[in-house]
């Protein structure tokens, strides 16, 4: 899942780098030294806010247009910023959620005899299911 957020982008003070904030993201503020690393900086700061609110089960807010963004200062400007969140969760997605399931008896008795994973054969299995790719 790909999300796109306007981002403001403010000349810091000290007369190098960007602020670089997000109104549809309340608190999601951060800087780079340099206008590259302040949009690196941007897309890791918002991915990591969308990505706590999406393990904490909340929905994602939807973005504003990039010019209903108000302007406050002369020399900030305001830039859109891809978000790859499924790239991001696979690296930095930690949350773990407990699950109950049911299995029949036969089948979890030889699980456990193999000692088996439950945790990890339901994540390998989804995964599956998923087409996605789990790394170690």
């Amino acid at each position: 899942m790909k999300i796109v957020y306007p981002a403001l982008f403010t000349p810091l003070e000290k007369g190098t780098g960007y602020c670089v904030a997000f109104p549809d993201l309340p608190g999601c503020v951060t800087e780079g030294d340099s206008l590259a690393e302040a949009i690196e900086m941007a897309v890791d700061a918002a991915s990591g806010w969308v990505l706590d609110e999406l393990e904490d089960g909340n929905p994602v807010p939807e973005a504003s247009r990039r010019e209903d963004i108000p302007i406050t200062e002369p020399q900030s400007f305001v830039n859109l910023v891809v978000l790859d969140m499924d790239s991001y969760a696979e690296k930095y997605g930690q949350k773990a959620v407990r699950k109950n399931c049911t299995i029949p008896a036969w089948l979890n008795t030889l699980a456990e005899k193999k000692g088996i994973s439950f945790s990890e054969a339901l994540q390998e299995g989804l995964a599956q299911k998923l087409n996605l790719k789990i790394t170690a």
